[in-house]
Formats: C-alpha cells, sequence, structure tokens
C-alpha cells in the first residue's frame, strides 16, 4: 500500500526512526481501525521486492517495521530474506490471524477479537500490543497476556478516539498489574505518519 520513513509511534520501540512498508490486504475488520483503505488488497499498487528493499535500504533507516493491514496473510519470506540480507531489522506488526512466514528480529502480537491469533504468535511474540476500546478490554489483554510463552513487553493502548476514557481505565489497571504497560500513539500526537 505504502512505504515511508517515520518514527516508530507505538511500543517498544517506540521513538526509533523506521522505514515502514504497509502492506494491502486486512480480513480482521476492526470497526476503529485507523486504515481501512488498507483491506482491499487489489487497489494498491504492486512493487517489486527489489523496490522495495532498495526504497528501505536507501532510506538510511536501521529498522524496518512491515505493518498492514494484516502483513501475515502474505508470504513474507522471500522479503524479510532481501532486507536481511541489507542488514535491516525486520519488526512485524499483526494479529497473529494468519500463519507467521519470514525471518523476524521483532514480533508484535495486536491481538484482535474479531479474528483469534494463532497459537504460534503466543509462543514467538516479543511484545503484546492490545487495543483498550472499554474495561472489558482490559480483562481480555490478560487472557493474552497469560497465553504467552516468551518473556514479551506487554502494552494496552488507547483506541485513539476513546482515549479521554481509555487512559484512565489503563493507569489504573497498570498501578495494580506492573508487567503491563501504557503504549500511546505518539506518532498521532507529534504529527508524523
Amino acid at each position: 500500500m505504502e512505504s515511508f520513513y517515520t518514527i516508530q509511534g507505538e511500543g517498544f520501540h517506540a521513538g526509533v526512526p523506521a522505514w515502514f512498508i504497509r502492506l494491502g490486504g486486512c480480513d480482521v475488520g476492526c470497526f476503529w481501525c485507523d486504515v481501512k483503505e488498507s483491506w482491499d488488497p487489489e487497489v494498491h499498487p504492486k512493487f517489486s521486492i527489489e523496490s522495495i528493499v532498495k526504497a528501505a535500504a536507501d532510506s538510511g533507516a536501521r529498522v524496518v517495521v512491515i505493518t498492514g493491514g494484516e502483513p501475515c496473510m502474505h508470504n513474507l519470506g522471500t522479503l524479510t530474506s532481501a532486507l536481511r540480507a541489507a542488514r535491516l531489522r525486520t519488526h512485524l506488526e499483526t494479529s497473529g490471524a494468519h500463519p507467521l512466514t519470514g525471518e523476524w528480529d521483532w514480533i508484535t502480537l495486536s491481538p484482535k477479537k474479531f479474528k483469534p491469533a494463532r497459537d504460534e504468535f503466543y509462543e514467538k511474540a516479543h511484545e503484546l500490543k492490545v487495543i483498550v476500546f472499554n474495561k472489558h478490554d482490559l480483562i481480555w489483554g490478560q487472557e493474552h497476556a497469560d497465553r504467552l510463552k516468551t518473556e514479551a513487553a506487554c502494552f494496552f493502548q488507547p483506541e485513539w478516539d476513546q482515549r479521554d476514557t481509555s487512559v484512565p481505565l489503563i493507569l489504573n489497571y497498570i498501578r495494580e498489574h506492573p508487567d503491563w504497560r501504557i503504549s500511546l500513539q505518539t506518532h498521532k500526537f507529534i504529527g508524523v505518519p
């Protein structure tokens, strides 16, 4: 769908400069998604892996974040191999609803209620990011944290349009559950993509 150089706005690597590759296609369908234009993969231009890797390498970034839509709808093996051959770190942001392919330095699992995450992601995730729309999402998020087989960093992130009500819920929860952290969409606060 698009690629661009920006600052990672969310989660564990917030503040890190990164080249983002946003792939078209998503069948998860979150009603609060802020990139619904990514859902239909057929409306976006196609690029060769060579041109994608060249743009990432030419950007000067050391980290490449592959996101979507839902990137795991695609076989990412060839792309990540080429990115790593170019000495770039590969980070994935996924709902975990599709099989994991590719070679990853960092996996962010952000499960969604609309389509369950596959078990393999709970074994490989470095980070769990749960979007909080209401109080029930905190309990639902803890259920996912309890399934992790790794020492993943766990984040609650307020849904952007509900942040005024969800931030206090998150703060109260993490005061009582200090294994959790809050993730804010800092890129939206500072006005970068």
